[in-house]
């Protein structure tokens, strides 16, 4: 993706392992792409727990000899982009939270969306939050729960819950990873020498040489409990399934698995969709690397046109400590891209990536596609127009900031200065990852949420206004949300 959004979280836990923290930190280094803002690990021993947090990358917030003190057989660990609550240690998961039964800890992917409801209530009668995230809410609503059965109170509680969540939850007695009812985040359950691993992803399993499993099914929880023995339990109903389709398109690693399909496979498959949908006629297709690699590879097989290496990415990213005093035109596309010159010169090229955001980096890239000399540019989306904002653990801009809502296709091309424009449409999309749109999440394309804000979905002044108050560290006000877009 050429326009960076933001991730939501990746999730990891361990059952029963004597090197549990550092399975732990293996897990979320692999899922490191999900989130680069912080990183903690919680670990038991049966008895005490044990946990460390911190701003930053996982290589960076935790060393050997913090990894040593991190100790028991069981471990849960969460890396963070924050969709909700202010950058702040405050903020940083997995939650651990001391109450009348003991203690208990919690990694979320994903966002609630009647936090302002439920934070009300809870603070009316009396409970004291110390982070800014919904994520705390569920242990407020476990403290408070009547339930004596921990199983229960925790079923009890994420009843009372609506929106996105994947999470692992930990206690002394039970590691438990479960979906909301609908199964927008992902959540796999893999094992390690008979040992049950819960992951956002399965590279995470990879990285530790665990066997994949399957994937946790929308509204339920897989119990461990500490004997070791696993106990699943359908907590809620499922009228449907929307299952985030971005994260087949974009978000997942292309040698992971999630909701049980291969999204190498899958991305492939919808770069042939791609082709199918509008032939073009060319001489090369390149990629927008990296996310976008598959889709380019399966639209050169089913095109039959060749792929080939036209942009190189710099991977070593971060912010340049200077900046030239003499404006070098395009300067921070060049820092991340550069073409090569040898592959696009004199050549019709189709340019495949995944989706289009504000619009203002693909202008820059197709320029700089051309002055390597490029005789024409033919752009291809392998993700629908990107017209809504999601609420449900990815950080996007509002509506007004989109260019797929406030401009039409052909204008769009216009933008960006491409020959031709085409997007995978909504059919061919579901047609490409083998759904129905019973299946998969797709309101980022066509505004069909599933699940509906309190009153109502928020226009872009109240989202505007609700994002900058949760960065300041702000109470949000219950009276944002009001008005459909």
């Amino acid at each position: 993706m050429s326009e960076t959004i933001r991730h939501a979280c990746g999730v990891f836990g361990i059952a029963d392992h004597p090197e549990a923290a550092n399975m732990t930190y293996l897990g979320l280094y692999a899922l490191q792409h999900r989130g680069q803002e912080s990183a903690g690990i919680v670990t038991t021993d049966g008895t005490m727990v044990y946990d460390h947090r911190g701003m930053g990358l996982v290589a960076d917030v935790f060393s050997e000899s913090i990894l040593r003190n991190l100790i028991g057989p069981r471990a849960i660990g969460h890396v963070r982009y924050s969709t909700t609550g202010a950058s702040d240690l405050r903020n940083v998961q997995p939650i651990l939270c001391q109450y009348q039964r003991g203690w208990v800890a919690i990694a979320h992917n994903g966002n609630l969306i009647n936090t302002d409801e439920l934070r009300s209530d809870l603070e009316s009668r009396g409970s004291i939050f110390n982070a800014t995230t919904d994520s705390e809410i569920l242990a407020h609503l476990l403290a408070r729960s009547r339930k004596d059965d921990f199983l229960e109170a925790l079923q009890d509680s994420l009843l009372k819950l609506n929106g996105a969540y994947s999470m692992i939850v930990m206690n002394s007695e039970y590691l438990v990873g479960l979906r909301d009812p609908l199964g927008i985040r992902p959540l796999c359950l893999g094992e390690l020498n008979g040992t049950p691993i819960f992951c956002s992803e399965s590279c995470a399993l990879d990285i530790i040489n665990a066997r994949y499993i399957r994937t946790v099914n929308p509204g339920e929880m897989v119990i461990v409990d500490r004997k070791g023995n696993i106990h699943c339990h359908q907590f809620a109903n499922r009228k449907r399934v929307a299952q985030c389709i971005f994260e087949l398109i974009y978000f997942a690693r292309p040698d992971s698995w999630i909701y049980g399909k291969e999204v190498h496979a899958i991305r492939k498959n919808i770069g042939r969709v791609l082709s199918r949908e509008q032939r073009t006629n060319a001489d090369v297709v390149i990629a927008i690397p990296d996310s976008s690699t598959c889709a380019a590879l399966g639209f050169a097989e089913e095109s039959g046109i060749p792929f080939d290496w036209g942009i190189i990415r710099n991977h070593y990213i971060g912010r340049t400590f200077i900046e030239p005093t003499q404006r070098i035109r395009d300067f921070g596309a060049k820092i991340k891209y550069n073409p090569v010159k040898a592959v696009l010169a004199d050549k019709r090229v189709v340019v495949v990536d995944d989706s289009i955001v504000r619009g203002t980096t693909m202008r820059k890239i197709i320029k700089m596609i051309r002055r390597a000399g490029a005789r024409e540019v033919h752009l291809r989306i392998s993700a629908p127009v990107f017209r809504y904002p999601c609420y449900y653990g990815i950080d996007t801009p509002t509506r007004n900031e989109l260019i797929g809502a406030t401009h039409q296709v052909e204008e769009i091309r216009k933008q960006v200065r491409a020959d031709t424009i085409h997007y995978i449409s909504i059919p061919g999309l579901l047609e490409a990852v083998h759904g129905t749109d019973k299946e998969y999440c797709t309101a980022c394309f066509n505004g069909k949420y599933p699940l509906r804000f309190p009153g109502g979905l928020p226009s872009d002044d109240n989202l505007r206004l609700w994002k900058e108050t949760v960065q300041r560290n702000e109470d949000i006000p219950v009276e944002l949300a009001v008005s459909e877009p």
